[in-house]
């Protein structure tokens, strides 16, 4: 069957499926959460966005907006069972938008720096407020001793910090790379001409899973679906701590990374 003889809805569902194949990022140093679960998600979640052709910016609202809602209802409902569901589900649907937000752009043939603005500041605001959120659940509903609501807040400090150094990390290494591109072509005695960092390839092979696992715990996805646990106060202490404790103890560790990859490409 030619694609003349499809109807235009089913046309247009056959070529988001086909743009959408190749409008992933690289899995090669993703969380095990980002990707297998959330990009598969966010891949499906981009096809039907595309189809019914919102804007990668209003599918970054609409995230945003479903974050909100997940945060609110943490922060002001009862923490029992069906609220702890309620909250990790609206979680990870936004976190699967977030990821689709960025694949819509790419299927329309690019994104611009006020969609990353936005979806940036959009990021910076949910990590903030979810441990906030945490706090509150945790002195309205637990009993806990006080020196516990302490946990929230070093849980949200090193969420921060996380996803800004690792951005301003990726931007100064990808800055040395183009700066180093337009010095050999200036050594070589060439005309120079705006160079930009090379495109990774979604199709890299099959990245470690190792890797994927080891950086787990600072999936934010993984975050979202311990909200199951809500209502089992001690098992959501429990997980909720686990998850903050490894979180430092991998960021330290990324700092020392970071730091020796800008040492080598300063």
């Amino acid at each position: 069957m030619s694609d003349e003889t499809l109807s235009p809805p089913v046309r247009r569902m056959a070529q988001a499926r086909a743009l959408s194949a190749g409008a992933g990022k690289s899995n090669r140093g993703a969380p095990g959460y980002s990707r297998w679960i959330n990009r598969p998600a966010g891949r499906q979640l981009a096809i039907l966005a595309f189809r019914i052709g919102l804007s990668p910016n209003q599918v970054t609202l609409l995230s945003g907006l479903t974050s909100l809602v997940g945060i609110v209802v943490l922060a002001l409902a009862p923490a029992t069972v069906p609220v702890g569901v309620l909250v990790a589900f609206l979680l990870a649907l936004a976190y699967a938008l977030d990821s689709a937000d960025g694949q819509v752009a790419r299927m329309q043939g690019g994104g611009s720096r006020t969609g990353e603005w936005l979806d940036h500041v959009i990021d910076c605001v949910k990590i903030a407020a979810l441990h906030s959120a945490v706090l509150v659940a945790w002195y309205r509903s637990y009993d806990l001793p006080d020196a516990m609501l302490l946990v929230p807040i070093v849980f949200g400090i090193q969420a921060s910090t996380y996803f800004f150094t690792k951005i301003l990390t990726d931007q100064l290494r990808d800055s040395a790379a183009v700066s180093a591109a337009a010095a050999a072509t200036a050594a070589a005695d060439a005309p120079v001409e705006p160079t930009t960092p090379p495109a990774v390839s979604v199709d890299d092979g099959r990245p470690p899973v190792l890797a994927s696992l080891l950086v787990l715990p600072l999936d934010y996805g993984l975050l979202c679906v311990t909200f199951v646990l809500l209502g089992f106060h001690q098992l959501f202490v429990w997980a909720y701590c686990a998850l903050a404790l490894m979180g430092v103890v991998l960021l330290v560790a990324a700092f020392g990374k970071w730091y020796r990859d800008l040492s080598r490409v300063a």
